[in-house]
């Protein structure tokens, strides 16, 4: 996954933001698709590092996908924090301090890779994924009120279709970057005295592809320093924890907390796990390389099935469409691990394209009607996509303790559970 959609309401001032120049306004609209695209692909990117960590160190599935949990943990403890900083300090500044974040964040791949310790990862890929949040929260509803108000769902449809095209291109560049790089040594063969030097030297190379993330994301964040005065007064509305957290009280609200904490769950959990899934003698049998090259196959599904979802919303109910969708997922994940083969394989690539639609669909209906509460809603939504942390660390263990194949009933679980809201919120009107 890939929660594109995560700060569409978060933060959303009650009175709009003061206009800009038309070519500042313009000049900001195309760097914020830019960040959409950055952070899209810098999230795929976990899909590809969890089989280097794997081999790295040894690590069991569910050890690995501690990895996904310090990464998803960071939107449930930062989302709200990040609303009342964005508050005080403005969208644009805000911006600059998820960018500064980002880059600590990739920074700290470095001495993590010097010191050969999983650990370190963990602690660099928690703070990445703060700065990403505090992107999130920041850039959607500030791209939205750039330019004619008219055209703002225009605005953020295209910036979104920028966040599917990183998460599309990076692991395809980062398969070939890191796990072309894959040492033939098994490390569980290498004396214990050897170990920290050998993960040192197979760690650099991850190092410095983050290092080159952090410098672009530095000459951004100067960018986006230069325009801090661009926008003077505009400040989004103060969002309270506890004015949240009262919403759960109205049945569609907690139910489309829950389908999106699923959603993200299954959606991570087979990205994350997709790429030693296809490298299973009983599905593609692809080096780890070449499998994950095809996980741009299923993150490009997801942007394909995107244009295609925003087409079929427009004559179709989404609560319908959204139940059909997840029907469809379901069933290509029953097929996969009840198949060999070519069939198996192509099957689970397929779930990203009935992915598409889920995050902004159950997004949307769940805010459905919420009027002023609706920021209050979003900061829920926002803290559901810890599913990303907690649901892959399920199914990585469930994989340990049987098969990757078996393991992939939890994101089935899952679908089940986002057709239900899709059919309930299809009967039902606003929260």
């Amino acid at each position: 996954m890939n929660p594109d959609q995560m700060g569409n309401q978060m933060g959303r001032s009650s009175t709009p933001p003061t206009s800009a120049p038309p070519t500042v306004a313009r000049s900001l609209v195309w760097l914020v698709i830019g960040l959409f695209f950055v952070w899209g692909g810098a999230t795929s990117l976990n899909d590809v590092l969890i089989p280097k960590l794997k081999g790295l160190f040894s690590l069991s599935y569910a050890e690995v996908m501690l990895t996904q949990f310090a990464f998803f943990m960071a939107y449930a403890i930062v989302s709200i924090p990040a609303g009342t900083v964005i508050a005080r300090i403005g969208y644009v500044r805000g911006l600059v301090l998820g960018l500064v974040i980002m880059v600590i964040g990739a920074l700290l791949f470095w001495p993590a890779a010097s010191a050969g310790v999983y650990g370190g990862f963990l602690i660099a890929l928690f703070i990445l994924a703060g700065g990403i949040t505090i992107l999130q929260v920041a850039a959607n509803p500030l791209i939205a009120s750039l330019g004619d108000p008219a055209g703002a769902s225009s605005r953020l449809t295209f910036a979104q279709a920028f966040n599917s095209l990183g998460t599309t291109i990076f692991p395809y560049i980062g398969s070939m970057l890191i796990l072309g790089s894959v040492a033939a040594t098994d490390p569980a063969t290498i004396a214990p005295a050897a170990l920290p030097a050998f993960r040192s030297a197979e760690g650099a190379v991850v190092a410095h592809i983050y290092l080159g993330i952090a410098v672009v994301l530095a000459i951004v964040a100067a960018i986006f320093w230069s325009l801090r005065r661009s926008l003077p007064t505009e400040t989004p509305d103060e969002v309270g924890f506890m004015d949240s957290i009262r919403l759960l009280g109205r049945p569609r609200i907690l139910f489309g907390v829950v389908a999106l904490f699923a959603y993200v769950g299954a959606e991570v959990s087979i990205g994350s796990l997709l790429v030693s899934y296809l490298e299973q003698p009983t599905t593609l049998a692809l080096n780890a390389q070449s499998a994950g090259k095809h996980l741009s196959f299923y993150w490009g599904g997801a942007m394909v099935g995107r244009f295609i979802g925003a087409w079929l919303l427009a004559r179709i109910s989404p609560g319908k469409l959204l139940a059909t969708f997840a029907t469809v997922a379901a069933a290509l994940v029953l097929v996969s691990i009840g198949t060999h083969g070519g069939i198996a394989g192509w099957s689970m690539i397929a779930v990203g394209l009935f992915n598409s639609i889920m995050f902004p669909t159950i997004f949307s209906l769940t805010l459905q009607g919420l009027g002023k509460k609706t920021p209050e809603g979003s900061g829920l939504l926002c803290m559901a996509i810890v599913g990303g942390a907690i649901v892959p660390l399920l199914t990585g263990g469930l994989a340990d303790a049987s098969t990757v194949a078996t393991a992939m009933i939890i994101p089935i679980i899952c679908y089940v559970i986002i057709v239900a809201f899709g059919l309930f919120a299809a009967k039902t009107k606003e929260a």
